[in-house]
């Protein structure tokens, strides 16, 4: 099964994970900081680590976990597990983050998401947010006897394989196919467009081909559509109208109804089969799911990225910081936090202190106006100037 590919074994995770209560469904790590990524940010000792933890019942989680990290949160922690978990399922992509957290010496951020929710996203793609993260290597750390929930996990692997198959010609190498696999949750994400690296899926892919291939090897191996050269690396699928419906048919829900929408005139009201068959025999075949794969993501992203805003901590001022890569020009302007240390809460899981980007001068009287090269902003009656080096081009 493709999913046993997916376990971690690693004390680190572990020892973090029981800082937080224990009902979890499933609990997993990903990101740069557990897997190496090329690019800009590919320091991987220095990396936020990325989680995610699945409840059944998320107003009980939320409730033990105020009483043991209270800090964690934001100001809707005064309004009570119920509000928070209102929030969590109602609005955005359906998990609640915690970002910018120390615990037991690094940095991290964890999401939580019901389970409820997180199968029928896995199972439709309703969001395809988490269902996205789960498409690519993560370390999990804990699962329970969920049938439901493992095979859910199962199925969206499957789909995210359909689904690239849609998109690539006849013929094609393995990674290809991983590439078309890790794009598939930010196809029409808009932080693609304003915030995240332009080449990141690629970023993602390159030193992660053994672990991809460890994912997705056996769901290869078993689908009766296509030759998998294992020793080359290489592959081959159908690509007649008739091998193309039997995957447009296999697609989550949601995509599906997402190209009828696409396809359908206006007035004719055509059901899905009778679209999907037209699909099969358009040349535009692949750019049709592309599209469909954009019209759930691009909704999905802002509304979570905005609902970010109000979940992501307590009682801080937003300030502008630059996202640093040694050795690379910045190449993000982000809004993080920031953060005081506050008391209370678990002693080895409390709210990170931002460190300000090196080099940093001595504090200093306030300029008229920051000198070229320069960025400036006020702390309390104190004035941090940060110098940007760029690197020659």
């Amino acid at each position: 099964m493709a999913l046993q590919a997916l376990h971690s074994s690693g004390v680190a995770f572990r020892k973090i994970l029981s800082h937080f209560p224990e009902e979890l469904s499933l609990a997993f790590a990903y990101g740069s900081g557990v897997y190496r990524q090329a690019g800009p940010c590919s320091n991987q000792k220095n990396a936020m680590l990325d989680f995610v933890f699945t409840v059944d019942d998320p107003v009980v989680w939320h409730s033990k976990n105020l009483k043991k990290n209270w800090n964690h949160y934001s100001f809707l922690k005064v309004l009570g597990p119920k509000m928070i978990s209102n929030v969590q399922n109602n609005y955005g992509a359906g998990v609640y983050y915690n970002p910018l957290i120390t615990c037991d010496g690094r940095l991290i951020k964890y999401g939580v998401i019901s389970t409820s929710i997180l199968i029928e996203d896995l199972l439709n793609w309703n969001n395809l947010y988490i269902a996205g993260r789960l498409q690519k290597p993560v370390k999990i750390i804990a699962l329970n006897e969920n049938v439901a929930l493992r095979s859910a996990l199962d199925k969206n692997l499957k789909s995210a394989v359909t689904a690239a198959f849609l998109m690539l010609p006849e013929s094609f190498s393995e990674e290809d196919l991983f590439l078309e696999i890790a794009g598939l949750s930010y196809s029409g994400d808009f932080r693609m467009v304003v915030g995240e690296d332009k080449a990141k899926v690629l970023n993602i892919v390159k030193p992660n081909i053994a672990h991809f291939r460890e994912l997705y090897g056996s769901i290869l191996q078993e689908n009766p559509q296509v030759v998998y050269k294992i020793q080359q690396g290489s592959l081959e699928i159908d690509k007649s109208p008739e091998g193309q419906f039997t995957q447009l048919m296999t697609l989550p829900k949601t995509l599906q109804q997402q190209i009828n929408h696409i396809m359908d005139p206006p007035g004719k009201n055509r059901d899905v089969e009778e679209t999907l068959l037209q699909v099969a025999h358009d040349p535009d075949c692949g750019e049709v799911v592309r599209l469909g794969l954009s019209a759930i993501v691009r909704p999905s992203s802002m509304r979570q990225s905005t609902k970010g805003i109000f979940t992501a901590g307590s009682n801080q001022e937003w300030r502008h910081r630059w996202m640093f890569c040694q050795g690379q020009r910045p190449w993000c302007m982000r809004m993080t936090k920031n953060v005081k240390l506050l008391s209370g809460g678990s002693p080895g899981c409390r709210p990170s202190p931002w460190h300000l980007p090196s080099p940093v001068t001595a504090p200093a009287p306030r300029p008229s106006a920051p000198a070229r090269g320069s960025s400036a902003w006020s702390q309390g009656t104190m004035t941090w100037t940060v110098k940007v080096t760029m690197p020659p081009r």
